[in-house]
């Protein structure tokens, strides 16, 4: 059970909710989002596009867009080579069509997650100059690949890197050492001395900004108006869902390109786009990242995962909805198999961990050799939040053993796997994931024995802590101030839904719904009588082994059946106010997160 944690930040609340026209919750909201001054506050509130940074602070950013005018204006043959996720997809997708408006002869590759593995490659290059390609353009990749820019640069070809990532380093006597490629221009906001003001956005925001410039560059009677206003309406859209999936912080400017991105995804006029909302079923409907993150994106990377993610950038590119809507039921389809396949996975994954040592360890190392090697990172991903460990799930891939790992905050697996790099013969990442490869399935046990031998982490770093805004109660929350909370959304990283507490809650009766009878729902008091409907999305039977617990197994059968009285079942609360429609009529429904 999570050890909860109510926030007990310091600040003029009062003066700050009369300024700001808010209640002063939600002044003590913005206070623990580290939302301090004037601006900030302001920006948060009340951003707007005229809010978005200059492209023009990031370093190389004029430069890489002069060399591909250039290259445009003078009929070059340019490469985009992306990635096969949704940001790669998206950026992929933003740079072509860009390129193509402004008359450019442009082509995309997209490695194969399992021939060519992640970013640039060797054949890549060599494929690229045998096509007769004269500039290479990366995107959502690249700032790693100093010896494949350095093949490229020496065939002669023009390279411009657009990415996100970190750029790699060495330690030195005198400190760290960055290794940036020797590309014509690099375009990365984490690169040193680039005075962009935020880093954290994602590889489709990068190359959606080089794209804006890039129309800049260009007269105004070189591109219809219309279609320019198109561009740069799915400059937002598809930097949304990027920035949604590849779980960037919605904070800056991260905040008002998903808040807008999404506005406009619900009208958008991309075929392939709308097809797939509307096979999912939320055409129409407001979006919010929950729709971009768990049911959009999904469905685009199942096709890089199972098939070839040149498949999704094909139904952003279709030009016939019928078309389109075939290529988007088939990633559907091709999710839909990747569900199943990762649910065999999780459950082979558990029981592994529950039937033998490995469950002992503090460091997660599971082989599933017969898991679909793109899965793994899915499957390590649910064992951490199971388990709470940092977790590393391997799979025999064709040539040798793969793997990706998902760690908790206090572990960081790439340091760690730094400690024993020997044992790899390909290996990356960053604090909380990672990938690898292993030369032989006898290397996994050394592999396991390793990290737990070195692992540090003691008892307190494996507690899960929750963090409370506020210990609010219940008759607090009424509609009014439930829709004054919408104006913190979009939620998400770096901008969580306000959470908040309160002792003394009375079950009063429950029911469990759903597909399985995983939802329960129930009526609840507060300390003052007030009834309530509250839902429960978490671990069902877990909640009625704590009531059966505390207040025994005929309370728990009352509690299910005709009901009980108020005060026979009493628990504390972490929950979140929101607002059922239905039949045109609003009501309170609290959704409760946590209990003790």
């Amino acid at each position: 059970m999570a050890k909860w944690m109510v926030a007990a930040k310091r600040a003029d609340f009062e003066q700050i909710a009369k300024k700001y026209q808010i209640t002063p919750v939600l002044a003590r909201l913005l206070r623990n989002r580290e939302i301090n001054s004037d601006e900030e506050i302001r920006r948060f509130l009340q951003g707007d596009m005229s809010d978005l940074n200059d492209p023009l602070t990031m370093k190389d950013m004029e430069k890489a867009a002069g060399i591909i005018c250039g290259k445009i204006r003078q009929g070059k043959k340019i490469r985009v080579i992306g990635d096969y996720d949704v940001d790669g997809i998206c950026s992929s997708y933003l740079l072509k069509k860009g390129i193509l408006s402004l008359g450019g002869r442009v082509d995309v590759v997209i490695p194969h997650r399992m021939k060519d593995g992640y970013g640039l490659n060797e054949s890549l290059i060599e494929e690229a100059f045998g096509d007769g390609v004269d500039t290479i353009i990366t995107c959502d990749n690249g700032i790693a690949a100093a010896p494949q820019i350095k093949l490229a640069k020496e065939k002669g070809m023009t390279v411009v890197v657009t990415d996100h990532h970190e750029v790699p380093y060495e330690e030195t006597e005198a400190g760290k050492k960055h290794l940036l490629p020797e590309a014509d221009a690099v375009v990365d906001p984490k690169q040193p001395a680039c005075e962009y003001p935020f880093k954290q956005i994602c590889g489709a925001v990068v190359a959606g900004k080089l794209v804006y410039v890039l129309l800049t560059l260009f007269k105004e009677n070189d591109l219809d108006c219309k279609e320019k206003q198109e561009l740069q309406e799915e400059l937002l859209i598809f930097g949304a869902l990027a920035t949604v999936c590849d779980v960037m912080e919605l904070r800056d400017e991260n905040r008002i390109i998903v808040k807008e991105g999404l506005k406009r995804m619900a009208e958008t006029s991309n075929l392939g786009l709308k097809a797939l909302l509307m096979v999912n079923g939320i055409e129409g409907k407001e979006l919010s990242p929950y729709h971009a993150g768990f049911i959009i994106g999904p469905c685009l990377n199942a096709s890089g995962r199972l098939d070839t993610a040149r498949r999704a950038l094909e139904l952003f590119e279709c030009m016939d909805f019928k078309d389109a809507v075939t290529i988007a039921e088939d990633l559907k389809s091709l999710n839909d198999s990747r569900k199943v396949m990762t649910e065999e996975g999780v459950k082979a994954a558990v029981c592994q961990v529950e039937t033998t040592d490995i469950g002992k360890d503090r460091v997660l190392v599971i082989y599933l050799p017969d898991c679909h090697e793109s899965l793994a990172g899915i499957v390590a991903g649910r064992i951490r939040e199971k388990y709470g460990k940092p977790t590393f799930v391997l799979t025999r891939g064709e040539e040798e053993i793969k793997g990706s790992g998902r760690s908790i905050e206090n572990y960081s697996m790439y340091e760690e796997m730094c400690a024993c790099k020997e044992l790899f013969t390909k290996y990356g990442g960053h604090k909380m994931a990672a990938g690898l490869s292993l030369s032989d399935e006898q290397s996994v046990d050394l592999f396991r024995k390793r990290l737990n031998e070195n692992c540090r982490l003691t008892d307190e770093d494996f507690e899960e802590i929750l963090h409370i805004d506020v210990a609010m109660p219940l008759a607090y929350a009424d509609l009014t101030f439930i829709h004054e909370l919408s104006r913190l959304a979009p939620f998400g990283v770096g901008n969580p839904r306000p959470l908040f507490a309160r002792k003394g809650i009375s079950l009063l009766s429950g029911k469990k719904l759903g597909k399985g009878k995983k939802v329960g729902k129930y009526r609840i008091a507060d300390e003052n009588g007030r009834t309530y409907e509250m839902i429960y999305f978490g671990d069902g039977e877990r909640l009625d082994g704590f009531l059966t617990e505390r207040y025994g197994e005929k309370a728990v059968v009352e509690l299910y059946g005709r009901g009980v009285t108020e005060g026979t079942i009493l628990i504390s609360m972490a929950y979140y106010p929101d607002i059922n429609c239905f039949g045109g009529r609003e009501t309170i429904q609290i959704i409760m997160q946590d209990y003790c």
